[in-house]
């Protein structure tokens, strides 16, 4: 819960706003501001403080406990100019609650932690448990000396500007290892156990026998993912509380599914009992993965819990990322968290300098010409296979003529893949001509490169027949200047020689040019690849310089 704090009307207007957009994350604190402070840092795991922050910091010192503990708090101005994230800007949150603050209240948010300065991302943010000496080795990845990553584990992190050899070291590792003097351990979730239980196993025998498992196998605790068990034990109080102690989910699976999976150790007593001849390691195996322990009793007299140990691959993560058409305001975003999230980037040249600016320290970028898409795809594939985090780049949507389809036919389920639209040229050429595409549309290249020119004239008749409005996209090259001409002439043949034609070249960038013409008038040695070409249907019409398309099928103006 966010606890909100005013002092003033002027205050209050501004809390009041944040209260309405976020009313179910949010509680006000009426009252004595000091009273009101003192409430919410108690009840609260955040605080947004419209006050000066002298006031706030006179107010909170006194209940200042450690980092580890105390709430994040931010300081809004009475004007609602400034979002300041006062204290607990990594542990609790209170830079990313600055930021967002601001895009509620159209504050500016202000941000001083060092990392988040230089565009580092916090050790300690990165949502894994850590140990170790984190100010120490962000200090030195601030001063630019050499950080070694030894990733015992290989796990998708952001960049970071690493080297491979240095005096200080990150190290991803699920082994129970003591951090050094100058080092921080990043413990990523890779560890599964799979359980075993009689019924009425107690919770104390289930719970010492993983951890004795874990302790005797050098495995630290605190890179457990999860508990996993068949479906008939997803009710098994031991099996339950065991994964509430540890502060895991329990996960079950089928006996069918079980049944399926190969295992060192075989049972009969499981078979009979639950209809699978393993359970633990099964369990553990499912989802694939090494297995560290295999098939381990409790010391109990009789045995009623079994568990296995198995170490999971990480699932690298591929966003297959849309840029838009090249204004950077037209970048989503979401987009642009990407790029930032990303540790490695993929892209064609020409798009990776575009967005070179917003990328992090450390990002290694793999960039390649044009005629790569192929390549590129399997690329980021590959990388992401490695348990790397990947963005791979295209212009507009990265779904329409771009590189979402290329990467989704080399990808299989061993990763993770999202989807990040942008905005397409169709749409940033749509919105300068006017509102032509207001109803039904279609999309159609003119390349031949990948498409045989018989199957693109298909879809250009099937598109003439059916009264779309067509946008041309790759329209004409110094390689390729016939097939604009016959695309429009087959247009021609159902539509009359009026009709509005809109033309757009670099649409949003700074030598942006656009012109709506008809389809008699245009001139296809005016068009090149930088050009989108939308022509209208029977009901489009030019209004007032524009392109419109009614969205209804009855036009309310008289066309003529």
């Amino acid at each position: 819960m966010i606890g909100l704090i005013s002092a003033t009307a002027a205050g209050a207007a501004a809390r009041d706003r944040l209260a309405a957009a976020w009313p179910e994350r949010t509680r006000v604190y009426e009252g004595p501001v000091g009273e009101a402070v003192r409430a919410a840092f108690a009840e609260c795991e955040q605080l947004v403080c419209f006050l000066a922050t002298g006031a706030v910091v006179r107010l909170l010192a006194p209940l200042l406990s450690g980092k580890a503990a105390d709430p994040g708090v931010v300081c809004v101005d009475e004007g609602g100019r400034f979002a300041v994230s006062l204290l607990g800007g990594h542990g609790g949150g209170a830079n990313a609650l600055a930021r967002e603050v601001g895009e509620v209240l159209g504050a500016e948010p202000v941000v001083t932690t060092a990392t988040d300065a230089v565009g580092l991302p916090g050790l300690d943010t990165l949502g894994l448990p850590y140990e170790g000496s984190v100010a120490a080795v962000s200090r030195a990845l601030l001063d630019g000396e050499p950080v070694a990553l030894e990733a015992e584990v290989a796990w998708p992190l952001p960049p970071l500007p690493v080297a491979p050899q240095g005096s200080y070291t990150i190290r991803v590792t699920d082994r129970a290892v003591a951090p050094g003097e100058r080092e921080v351990l990043l413990r990523p979730p890779s560890l599964v156990v799979g359980v075993g239980a009689s019924k009425g196993a107690p919770v104390e025998e289930v719970l010492g026998l993983v951890e004795e498992a874990l302790r005797d196998a050098g495995l630290s605790p605190r890179s457990l993912a999860e508990l996993a068990t068949v479906d008939a034990k997803a009710q098994e109080p031991g099996i339950v509380a065991a994964a509430e102690r540890l502060g895991v989910p329990l996960v079950t699976y089928s006996a069918e599914e079980l049944a399926a999976v190969e295992v060192p150790n075989p049972s009969d007593a499981p078979l009979a009992a639950v209809g699978t001849p393993s359970v633990a390691e099964a369990a553990a195996l499912v989802r694939g993965g090494e297995l560290l322990v295999p098939k381990k009793k409790s010391a109990g007299q009789p045995a009623m819990a079994t568990c296995a140990v198995v170490r999971r691959p990480a699932r690298g993560r591929l966003a297959v990322v849309g840029l838009g058409p090249g204004a950077r305001d037209l970048l989503t975003p979401r987009a642009a968290a990407e790029l930032r999230r990303a540790s490695v980037l993929v892209g064609l040249d020409q798009y990776v300098d575009q967005i070179r600016d917003l990328l992090r320290p450390g990002t290694r970028v793999l960039e390649s010409g044009l005629g790569a898409e192929e390549e590129r795809a399997r690329t980021a594939v590959a990388q992401a296979r490695k348990g790397h985090a990947v963005a791979l780049i295209g212009s507009g949507d990265a779904g329409v003529y771009a590189m979402a389809s290329p990467a989704l036919a080399e990808a299989s389920d061993d990763i993770d893949v999202v989807g990040v639209p942008g905005v397409t040229a169709a749409l940033a050429a749509g919105a300068i001509l006017g509102a032509p595409l207001g109803h039904d549309h279609v999309s159609i290249s003119l390349s031949d490169l990948h498409t045989p020119w018989e199957v693109i004239e298909r879809r250009v008749r099937a598109a003439a027949e059916s009264d779309l409005v067509v946008t041309f996209y790759n329209p004409r090259s110094r390689g390729r200047d016939w097939q604009l001409p016959k695309a429009l002439s087959i247009l021609a043949g159902h539509r009359e020689p009026t009709t509005p034609v809109g033309v757009v070249r670099n649409a949003s960038r700074p030598d942006e040019s656009g012109r709506v013409t008809t389809l008699a008038a245009l001139d296809p040695a005016t068009v090149d690849m930088m050009t989108v070409v939308t022509v209208g249907n029977t009901a489009t019409r030019r209004i007032a310089g524009r392109m419109v398309t009614p969205r209804g099928y009855r036009w309310q103006e008289d066309p003529k």
